[in-house]
């Protein structure tokens, strides 16, 4: 990866995030110090640091959201009122999986106790 200064900015910047962050947050941040900075270079970079294991992606309500750790990326969906709950997932040793898993998202559907009670 060639480094320029935009570069070093943008990757200052993702250091100092310790949570699960959008490209557009990452760009609010970067523009406080460079104006100049588009949206498509952040996104370049965020490719890169993905494709060297630096930085995992998830999807989350239609965003593609990024992550320094490997935490994992879980949600229940309500199908009748459409609500989005985040939950963690400690382990998936109940899959039987052989291989080596980074990080990993599950979409869990169903009716939230809120709608439960309205039936």
């Amino acid at each position: 990866m060639r480094k320029t200064k935009q570069k070093e900015l943008i990757q200052e910047e993702v250091e100092k995030i310790k949570t699960f962050f959008t490209a557009e947050e990452l760009l609010n941040k970067v523009k406080r110090c460079d104006k100049k900075i588009g949206l498509a270079t952040v996104y370049r970079f965020l490719k890169e640091l993905r494709n060297t294991g630096e930085l995992h992606s998830y999807l989350c309500n239609r965003k593609t959201i990024y992550s320094k750790s490997e935490d994992n990326h879980c949600h229940f969906i309500c199908q009748k009122c459409g609500q989005v709950k985040h939950f963690d997932v400690k382990s998936i040793d109940f899959l039987k999986i052989k291989e080596d898993i980074c990080h990993f998202q599950i979409d869990v559907h169903g009716t939230c106790k809120k709608c439960l009670k309205e039936n």
